[in-house]
């Protein structure tokens, strides 16, 4: 074989080089100023069919190690030009989420810790800025202190923890402890949507093991918001068979038509009937850091809980979703759970993986911060305007 035939050698085992890692990361900067730069040379959504990318691609993984040289050249030959372009000016679908620079800038650092915010003396700072970033997140929209705050990855799990604290506020049933499966004591559990709520209120339904035929969607008005009067008819008739009202879920800009439920009003029925109000204000909750909009959420410091999504119009890069209640004390009683090997000796201090079923967390918090940080805050500048 000829020199110009042989195989570059490997590298040796083991990660790279300090000095190999900078100057790819220095190349990854370029590329993603590049992008952030000039990403509408793209169009929007890519001209290929299912199958085209893999078939850009070897069927089976490399025998050797390969230059992060070539993974770069690879990523810019294969997956930049062949994606759906979120960060793209025309991008107009599912209420367009928007990167920025801090936030991707934070994104990198976060993956350089490579931290499992799980407990606090897994990663003390994570821990703790995530709490930070989550109370001025709910300073910037204007909700009652009592409100806590975690992140989560999507509005469609941060909703399925709500439901999950609104199931676990029906203490009499114990259903942490005894389930759901085989119950003759047990009613069927109901919960309260609009007709144009997300469909992931039906997922978490399923998830949670309640059932579609327990999630009553209530009609909307002519402005497609949810019918007070329907949804107090619905509790009163599942009430009247034996059925368990449990909660309501209602919905601050829907994704077929924006409209914001009547807030006040839907809290009021739930204060009455002892209903968990689960808010899902996942894009337009960020309005509400803007004073001129923030009265077109009237009521949604009513809540018991609420979910905004940062990722979406909060210039925080995917996926970034805060969960905020008013008693983190009933969703930590549906989900806490110590084993011996994660017994740690601090006391008051919060472990994030108390408040849902997933263990590991990424520093999602960090990106938030930066971003936080990086642009001004229209309620700061003009506080108390729109109360």
């Amino acid at each position: 074989m000829s020199p110009a035939q042989e195989p570059s050698p490997s590298p040796p085992p083991g990660d790279r080089s300090p000095s190999e890692f900078r100057a790819a990361m220095h190349r990854v900067a370029d590329i993603a100023a590049d992008y952030l730069e000039c990403g509408s040379r793209y169009p929007v959504v890519p001209h290929i069919e299912p199958g085209d990318v893999r078939k850009l691609l070897p069927s089976a993984p490399p025998a050797n190690a390969e230059s992060l040289d070539a993974l770069l050249d690879d990523y810019l030959r294969v997956v930049e030009p062949n994606t759906t372009h979120w960060n793209h000016p025309g991008f107009l679908a599912y209420f367009a989420i928007s990167g920025s620079a801090p936030g991707i800038l934070a994104e990198a650092l976060a993956a350089t810790l490579n931290i499992n915010a799980m407990l606090w003396r897994t990663g003390p700072a994570a821990t703790e800025l995530e709490e930070l970033v989550c109370d001025w997140l709910r300073q910037m929209i204007e909700l009652p202190p009592e409100f806590r705050g975690h992140i989560n990855d999507t509005a469609s799990i941060a909703s399925l923890l709500a439901i999950a604290a609104a199931r676990q506020r029906v203490r009499e049933y114990d259903i942490r402890r005894h389930g759901m499966a085989g119950r003759p004591d047990l009613p069927p559990l109901t919960v309260y949507c609009s007709e144009h709520a997300h469909s992931s209120i039906d997922k978490a339904m399923i998830t949670l093991g309640l059932g579609l035929e327990n999630l009553r969607k209530i009609p909307v008005d002519a402005a497609f918001r949810m019918d007070v009067g329907e949804l107090e008819k619905a509790i009163a008739a599942d009430r009247a068979v034996g059925r368990r009202p449990i909660g309501v879920v209602a919905t601050a800009g829907t994704t077929s038509s924006t409209s914001v439920d009547p807030l006040r009003k839907i809290a009021a029925v739930a204060r009455r009937e002892a209903l968990w109000l689960h808010v899902d204000a996942a894009y337009a909750g960020s309005a509400a850091i803007c004073p001129e909009y923030r009265r077109l959420l009237d009521g949604l410091e009513e809540a018991d809980s609420i979910v905004v999504n940062p990722h979406k119009w909060l210039f925080t890069p995917v996926d970034c979703s805060v969960l905020l209640t008013r008693d983190p004390n009933t969703l930590k009683e549906a989900f806490t759970l110590v084993p011996e090997y994660l017994r740690t000796s601090e006391s008051g201090a919060t472990n994030l993986m108390d408040y849902g079923p997933q263990l590991g967390r990424r520093f999602r918090a960090l990106k938030l911060w930066f971003v936080i940080r990086a642009f001004e805050n229209p309620g700061a500048l003009c506080p108390g305007a729109g109360i």
